[in-house]
This record gives C-alpha cells, sequence and structure tokens, in this order.
C-alpha cells in the first residue's frame, strides 16, 4: 500500500475549503509538474510552490521513497520510474492510441520515417502518440508536446475540422513575437503570412491532406492528415516527418494520398463511414 504523503497542519491554511489531505494532494501533484518543466532543485521547487524548504524536502523525499521521482546527486530530481508506468499505461487505456498503433507502426515500415499522432486541446497540438524513423535523425517532436495547430503539418490537418473563421487567428498565435525573438536570438521558423497560408489550407482542404514545409522545426518536413470519428468529426490527426532532403515536394506529393489512407483506415475503426 502506497504510504500516506506527509502533511504539515500548519500548511494547510486553506483547510476549511477543501478535505483533509486534499491541499497536500493537490501540492504533490504541483511539485511533479514543475519537476517535469526542469525545476530540479528544493529551493527552486519551495519557491514555485510556496512552501518551507523543510515542507518541500519531506515532500520529495517521500515521492522518491514510493517511486514517483528519482534523485541525482548534485543534479537534483527527475520524474520517477512509476511515472513512466503510468504514463504507459494512460496511453494504452487510450482508445484511440490503441486503435491507431497497428496502422501508424505499417505506415512506419513503409516509410522509414518519423509517425506522430496528435489531437486538438484549444489552440495547440497534444502530441498522443510517436514511432522514431529508421534514418537516425531526431526531431524535437516527442509524446506529450504541445504546439501551435498552425504551426505543424500535423495541426494544420486538425484545423481542417474547425470553421474557417477560426483560421486568421489560428495563424496570428502561431506567428513568434518579433520583438521578443530579436532580443533571444535568430526568429524561430513561423507560418507563411496571412494570404498565403490561407491559400495553402483551402488547397489542404481539397485535397484531405496538409504539409509542414519547415514552419514549425528547420530541415523538417511533414505530410498529415486527418483522423475521423462516427459522425465525421475531426478527432485527431497524424503525420509523417522527416528531414527536408528525404521530404523533396515530388515525394510530400506521393505520400499525400498514403498518410489519407492510413488516417482513412484508423477513422474506419472509430466507425466513420466515408460514404
Amino acid at each position: 500500500m502506497t504510504a500516506p504523503m506527509p502533511h504539515d497542519d500548519a500548511d494547510n491554511t486553506d483547510a476549511h475549503a477543501k478535505p483533509a489531505g486534499t491541499q497536500t494532494l493537490l501540492r504533490g501533484l504541483a511539485l511533479l509538474e514543475w519537476v517535469a518543466a526542469g525545476v530540479t532543485d528544493v529551493k527552486g521547487i519551495a519557491a514555485k510552490l510556496g512552501t518551507p524548504r523543510s515542507t518541500t524536502h519531506r515532500m520529495l523525499t517521500s515521492l522518491v521513497a514510493e517511486g514517483y521521482l528519482h534523485h541525482i546527486p548534485h543534479k537534483g530530481y527527475r520524474l520517477g520510474s512509476k511515472l513512466i508506468h503510468l504514463g504507459q499505461k494512460a496511453l494504452e487505456q487510450r482508445p484511440l492510441v490503441a486503435i491507431a498503433r497497428p496502422h501508424l507502426e505499417a505506415l512506419a515500415a513503409r516509410t522509414g520515417d518519423t509517425i506522430h499522432l496528435g489531437i486538438a486541446e484549444g489552440d495547440e497540438v497534444f502530441y498522443l502518440d510517436k514511432i522514431a524513423g529508421t534514418r537516425g535523425l531526431e526531431m524535437r517532436s516527442r509524446t506529450g508536446q504541445r504546439m501551435p495547430l498552425a504551426s505543424t503539418g500535423i495541426g494544420k490537418a486538425l484545423m481542417l475540422g474547425l470553421p474557417v473563421a477560426r483560421w486568421a487567428g489560428l495563424h496570428t498565435q502561431a506567428c513568434p513575437d518579433k520583438a521578443t525573438d530579436d532580443a533571444a536570438g535568430p526568429v524561430r521558423p513561423s507560418p507563411p503570412p496571412w494570404p498565403e497560408f490561407a491559400a495553402r489550407m483551402a488547397d489542404y482542404a481539397a485535397w484531405g491532406w496538409a504539409f509542414d514545409l519547415e514552419e514549425n522545426e528547420l530541415g523538417i518536413r511533414c505530410v498529415a492528415a486527418p483522423v475521423r470519428d462516427a459522425g465525421g468529426g475531426v478527432v485527431a490527426a497524424i503525420s509523417v516527418a522527416s528531414a527536408a532532403p528525404y521530404m523533396p515536394d515530388a515525394r510530400m506529393r506521393a505520400l499525400g494520398p498514403q498518410v489519407r489512407a492510413t488516417a482513412d483506415a484508423i477513422s474506419g475503426a472509430l466507425g466513420w463511414n466515408a460514404e
């Protein structure tokens, strides 16, 4: 049985508003999220949580003992093996991931490229699954990551299920802040100006698949297509991504129908009928 989390009554100033132990539980979850975000030392975590360092240290010690965190001397705290296990279980229990996986593996085997599965959460793509390609390439995408919809191929495929009136706002959100970039260094990739972006989206809507032409990560191109549910709504999208030398225009055009066919197969498994 999992040991109870340490609890300080002196810290529970909101006890009258929440059931006993709730604040400690929420604080522990917030601690895990800050470690996941890269805050790995006791002082930094305590500052983020607004708790005394002694309280923070006791929470960290308990989470390490239960396997939720791992402590590396002189380097701080990292997410532990139990969270990896739970994360894998969470993916397995999402029907979409389980249904899509065999289709994604088949597409990965045919193309040799990196395959993604994602859904829309607000104005962002949330990556549910990723199969690394066999070309020895590394790209920054990862399961659990979020990206602006309008800057990625998979996001633009998801946008095909949204009202056209929303496209301009999503395009604006995906464009880097020039003042911030000028201060921070080189300008990040971004979608093309709105008129060109809108024209491309119109083409994607007609084709049933979308492209990312190095708009999210320099040197990376991808082809994406939407996944639909039994009601015909876009509930997810998949993509094939690789380095630009492996993704010339001609190959991207040839991949479009293949990616769409895989997306349609997943849609069929979810109950969608193209007719």
